[in-house]
């Protein structure tokens, strides 16, 4: 299988840089491209688990092509049609073109040419080669939920934690954590971020054994508290005035944790 896992030096060195995108420029193309999916995903009704698997292939599409030649709502568009295939819950093309329409002005719309669906179509064959027909992709949430359900505590306090938790998985698919650390390891970390910033000191989880200092360590071995920090800081970064251009969208809810 290919290894879908990089890190900060070939975040600087991809397609995109070479053809002259600065860095921040970069950045911004892909938390476009990926709130973008989040909006159209979430106004056309489509799960978290589509939604974020539409967002990972876009991501894992630009570490081969650069964004001065595939305009990034167009591949956005593709990624998240053929997520829905996927994920089974399938959207025709023409509906998300529709979509897209409704959500980017005329001038970003431009880059879909005289015949969008086309130009969707035609993408997805490239799509595939580029993500080598490794369509099956894991997110946090269901690791998040794993976990969660071994914290004990005020259920109360628990609950808004994992919820701010959730929230922050929604957040971190407008970074690069999805391709450069595994699921696990960000359900991991924003569980972190989101005890404490909600204060909730995770003291006592079912399965605790003496070996372990941290919660995590029954889940994930070796993972440092630099790489946790590091996840965190990505995600805090989008909490920045200077990059606060709009809030991040929702997602749908999280399931209770629950049974």
């Amino acid at each position: 299988m290919p290894n879908w896992y990089y890190d900060k030096k070939d975040l600087r060195n991809t397609p995109s840089a070479r053809d002259g995108v600065d860095y921040e420029t970069e950045r911004r193309y892909r938390k476009e491209g990926a709130r973008f999916i989040m909006e159209a995903g979430a106004s056309m009704s489509l799960g978290h688990n589509t939604v974020a698997t539409g967002v990972v292939y876009f991501h894992r599409f630009y570490m081969f092509h650069s964004f001065r030649t595939f305009p990034r709502f167009v591949t956005a568009s593709c990624c998240l049609f053929l997520a829905g295939k996927v994920e089974e819950t399938p959207k025709k093309c023409k509906d998300i073109i529709k979509t897209a329409r409704g959500l980017l002005s005329d001038e970003k719309f431009q880059s879909f040419g005289d015949d969008p669906k086309e130009e969707v179509m035609t993408l997805e064959r490239i799509l595939l080669q580029t993500i080598k027909f490794d369509l099956q992709v894991e997110h946090p949430y269901s690791f998040l939920v794993k976990y969660a359900k071994c914290l004990k505590g005020d259920s109360a306090k628990l609950q808004k934690m994992v919820q701010m938790a959730w929230n922050f998985v929604n957040d971190s698919l407008s970074t690069t954590v999805s391709i450069q650390w595994e699921p696990e390891i960000i359900a991991v970390a924003l569980i972190y971020l989101a005890s404490k910033l909600s204060k909730f000191t995770v003291v006592d989880w079912i399965g605790k054994k003496s070996e372990h200092l941290k919660w995590w360590d029954m889940f994930v071995q070796d993972v440092t508290m630099e790489i946790l920090e590091e996840i965190c800081h990505q995600v805090l970064d989008l909490y920045q005035p200077t990059q606060a251009e709009s809030a991040p969208p929702k997602i749908p809810a999280m399931q209770g944790i629950g049974g």
